[in-house]
């Protein structure tokens, strides 16, 4: 906590505390993260620069503690940052389970790669084996495109009316707060 001289019309000086917060966001977002916070009394403190650390930015911001609806707007912000969560959780779904059904088809297709491998080193070989276990192995390294295609597809279409959702009650959350600045 940091208290911080201001002077009033008088030239009297009064102090204002702040209380101060950081966030480490996807440098994508940080317009949205700073517009949606800046509805909860905070702002982005002058004083320390934005960083950049990879792909995350790294903002400090800072409100004065004697705001008049801290509690609520403190409740506002809690419920902004699991929808927030809500939001990066559905997002990672869109990918998660397609790249897992992707790698199962592509290390069946190395199964049947291996077998096919065996057979045709086996003594005497088995050639009509091993050609036998190279069309799905072959197969089983191709499909896993077309499979991550398809499932992040259709994934998509299922969880992108829940993300609208989402950033409608992110935005009524964010009205709420502004109303009680």
């Amino acid at each position: 906590m940091a208290i911080l001289e201001r002077k009033n019309n008088i030239g009297h000086r009064e102090f204002t505390s702040y209380e101060y917060k950081e966030l480490n966001v996807r440098d994508d977002m940080a317009s949205f993260y700073l517009d949606c916070y800046e509805n909860f009394g905070w702002q982005q403190d002058e004083n320390f620069p934005v960083q950049q650390n990879g792909g995350m930015l790294n903002i400090k911001l800072k409100r004065n503690r004697k705001l008049v609806n801290k509690v609520e707007l403190t409740r506002l912000q809690r419920h902004f940052e699991a929808d927030m969560e809500d939001i990066f959780s559905l997002e990672n779904s869109k990918t998660s389970m397609a790249t897992l059904i992707a790698l199962s088809v592509g290390i069946v297709g190395t199964a049947f790669m291996a077998g096919s491998v065996f057979a045709v080193t086996a003594s005497p070989p088995i050639i009509w084996l091993c050609i036998l276990l190279a069309v799905p192995a072959f197969a089983g390294w191709i499909l896993p495109y077309f499979v991550y295609k398809k499932v992040r597809e259709e994934k998509t279409k299922k969880v992108t009316p829940y993300i609208e959702e989402k950033y409608e009650e992110i935005y009524k959350i964010c009205e709420k707060g502004h109303s009680l600045l």
